[in-house]
């Protein structure tokens, strides 16, 4: 606090002026002219402070016991509330947003913490800011970070996680075997319905196999008979055409 003639408020401060212990009025950044020996001003920033939230254990609604962070922004919006209405506005925020995140992650069960971070975020902003609105501050952020679970809980998950892929894995293979029987049914269908094409893809086979040259193919007489057949087949489908 200084009770000069004459002061300078920076761009980003705003200076409150006390007129024998008195808030007389709020000065704006610039030169700023004052009593002598009655008027004393202090200046209080109005710039966002980061404030770190310590880390601390809470014990969520599942009896979980975790380890968790957070910061917080606020900054200042009525520079002599902020002066008048509380003696450290700082140690204020920082003693009721640990309070704050304590009781609200304490009403909370665990997969809630982890997967609706963006939503506690928002409840403990709306809390501090409640709080702090009459201590002239907007708390305008609250970020929850650094969240720690025991080791066991983190095995657990990962076994977890783990059952969890190869559900996924069997019934794509299961899904894969009954679209595949399903393709196999069809084709029996076709098969039953004309004979001939199951002597097709037998020769389609054997050609696929006569391209390495290192293969021996035995035919026997029963499907020498179904080369026959296909022969005639084919010379009574050319002579009706």
């Amino acid at each position: 606090m200084t009770n000069d003639i004459v002061a300078i408020v920076r761009q980003y401060e705003k200076g409150v002026v006390f007129r024998l212990g008195k808030v007389q009025s709020v000065r704006e950044p610039g030169l700023r002219f004052m009593f002598p020996l009655v008027d004393r001003m202090q200046k209080v920033s109005m710039r966002t402070v980061t404030m770190p939230i310590a880390s601390q254990q809470v014990i969520t609604r599942d009896n979980v016991s975790i380890a968790l962070a957070a910061v917080a922004y606020y900054r200042c919006v009525d520079a002599a509330l902020s002066l008048v209405a509380i003696e450290d506005v700082r140690q204020a925020i920082d003693q009721i947003a640990q309070t704050t995140v304590r009781n609200v992650i304490g009403r909370t069960t665990l997969d809630h913490v982890l997967s609706e971070t963006e939503q506690l975020n928002e409840r403990i902003k709306e809390i501090l800011d409640a709080t702090t609105e009459k201590w002239g501050v907007l708390v305008e952020m609250v970020e929850l970070k650094d969240i720690e679970l025991p080791e066991s809980l983190k095995r657990a998950m990962a076994r977890e996680a783990e059952a969890e892929r190869e559900k996924r894995a069997k019934i794509i293979a299961a899904e894969g075997e009954a679209l595949s029987v399903a393709k196999l049914a069809e084709a029996a269908d076709v098969i039953a319905a004309h004979p001939i094409a199951l002597q097709l893809r037998n020769l389609q086979v054997l050609s696929e196999i006569s391209v390495e040259h290192n293969s021996t193919i035995v035919f026997p007489a029963q499907f020498l008979d179904s080369v026959r057949a296909i022969g005639g087949f084919v010379r009574s489908e050319v002579g009706a055409g």
